[in-house]
């Protein structure tokens, strides 16, 4: 039997939710702050781009016809991360993260031998997102999409235990995809603030997992890191040296901080076939999964071709196109 070929990295866009939230206090800040992170240039860039690509993140048909395009048979659909809304009032948060998770639900409905979906938790406030993340699941969604902090509050914060424990009771994917970056305004021009911004924010969000003992606390958490986990995987080293050579650096994870790639998954968007190769080589051919990022322009168009640059043997190809995605997912194999 072939493993379909499985896209855990795509985007869906929700007018529902951007409905809800529209006119609300705090929405015209966090446009602000989004504006001043990404500068006046990309922003003339990302409206249209988003313009162009709506059909393909709201339209299952035009979805599913690009995957055929792609060579896609499967993808693990999550919102666009600007639904996060992590400014929203508990009351706003709680029906926002419900709306996801219905509209999500009812988008992959339309073809589920083909799609799969992950909802979303409203990390502002820990207190619900256990049980925004058992809606998710009550709704068919294989999990859930967090950033890679909140307002005021990291990963390794105490308050998201309960998170973290239903997670990997339930089995639950969680898929780490930052959205904006706490470098601001020093990341304002040339799109710094995705092509630095995102890899600097997944490699600070897995250190908080890794150094506070979460992964230690939480072995079973099932967690894919977009964008290849960032920075971290390529410079794990600099990482188990000062767990080594300092008693701060080694104080809240039991082993080397390396070990835990091995724990974790990635996607496979990190743009070059040496990074490829090197992800491969620190966390393990079984656990690096295809990811295009679809269908923005900080994507990968032909994911599988990416994934074919890398030149990894036959069977760590197989395992990364479809086969650890495929067992992850629970994917009967054709």
């Amino acid at each position: 039997m072939t493993a379909p070929t499985v896209d855990v990295h795509a985007h869906l866009l929700l007018p529902e939710v951007e409905s809800l939230v529209d006119g609300l206090p705090g929405l015209a800040e966090a446009r602000a702050l989004d504006a001043r992170r990404n500068g006046p240039a990309s922003l003339a860039v990302n409206g249209p781009m988003v313009r162009e690509r709506m059909p393909r993140m709201t339209d299952a048909a035009v979805r599913l016809a690009a995957m055929d395009a792609q060579g896609v048979d499967v993808q693990l659909v999550s919102p666009s991360p600007s639904h996060y809304h992590y400014w929203a009032d508990a009351e706003t948060a709680e029906k926002l993260c419900r709306r996801a998770n219905e509209a999500t639900a009812a988008h992959c409905a339309t073809a589920p031998d083909r799609l799969r979906g992950l909802g979303l938790v409203p990390l502002q406030h820990p207190e619900q997102a256990t049980r925004a993340l058992d809606h998710a699941l009550e709704c068919g969604l294989l999990g859930v999409e967090i950033s890679s902090h909140a307002p005021g509050r990291e990963l390794s914060d105490p308050a998201y235990e309960p998170f973290w424990a239903r997670a990997a009771q339930t089995g639950a994917l969680v898929f780490l995809h930052p959205f904006g970056c706490t470098l601001d305004e020093r990341l304002d021009r040339w799109y710094l603030s995705n092509s630095v911004g995102q890899p600097t924010e997944n490699a600070v969000a897995l250190s908080h997992l890794i150094f506070s003992g979460v992964l230690d606390r939480h072995p079973d958490l099932r967690l894919i890191a977009a964008h290849g986990g960032g920075y971290l995987p390529t410079h794990i080293g600099r990482a188990d040296h000062a767990w080594r050579a300092r008693p701060d650096a080694a104080a809240g994870c039991a082993h080397l901080p390396s070990s835990y790639l091995r724990r974790l998954h990635f996607d496979s968007l990190v743009h070059d076939p040496h990074v490829l190769r090197e992800l491969v080589r620190v966390a393990g051919a079984d656990r690096v999964l295809l990811g295009s990022d679809f269908p923005f322009d900080m994507g990968a168009d032909d994911p599988v071709a990416a994934l074919r640059a890398a030149g990894l043997p036959r069977d760590a190809f197989d395992a990364i196109r479809g086969g650890n995605a495929a067992a992850l997912l629970d994917l009967t194999l054709a």
